[in-house]
C-alpha cells in the first residue's frame, strides 16, 4: 500500500486471465465445468431470492401434476377403449361364424329390397 502522501492509489489485486482450455478439454471437461459453474449461479440466485423459487416451484409443480393427472386418465381411457374393441371384434367374430355355419346347413337368402326413402321424391336439377 502506498503511503499517504505519495499521491498514489492502491489498486486491487488483478486476477489472471484463466487459461485457455485445451481442444480435448472444451468437449468433456468444458462441459462439466460450464454445468458446475451454471449450477453454482442458480443455487446462488435461489439462496438469494427464495420466494422467487417458490413461486416457480408452486406454478410449475402444479403444471406438471396436472399434466400428469390428465395423462394418466387418458391413458386408463385409451385401455378401456382396446378392451371394449377388442370385446366388440370377438362378438363380431362369434356372430360371424354363427352366421356362417348356419348358412352352410340352409340355402343362403338373398338380402331385403332396399326401400327408398321417406318423403317426396327430389326434383331432377338441371336443363
Amino acid at each position: 500500500m502506498a503511503a499517504a502522501g505519495n499521491g498514489e492509489t492502491a489498486s486491487p489485486p488483478q486476477q489472471e486471465p484463466a487459461p485457455v482450455p485445451a481442444e480435448g478439454a472444451t468437449s468433456g471437461g468444458g462441459v462439466i465445468a460450464k454445468l458446475e459453474e451454471q449450477l453454482r449461479k442458480t443455487k446462488e440466485h435461489a439462496e438469494t431470492y427464495p420466494y422467487v423459487w417458490g413461486s416457480y416451484i408452486l406454478v410449475y409443480g402444479g403444471l406438471g401434476a396436472y399434466l400428469a393427472w390428465r395423462w394418466r386418465k387418458l391413458r386408463r381411457t385409451e385401455d378401456r377403449v382396446r378392451v371394449l374393441q377388442d370385446r366388440l371384434r370377438k362378438l363380431a367374430a362369434a356372430e360371424e361364424s354363427q352366421t356362417a355355419s348356419g348358412s352352410a346347413s340352409t340355402a343362403p337368402t338373398p338380402p331385403p329390397p332396399q326401400q327408398p326413402a321417406a318423403g317426396p321424391p327430389k326434383p331432377a336439377s338441371g336443363p
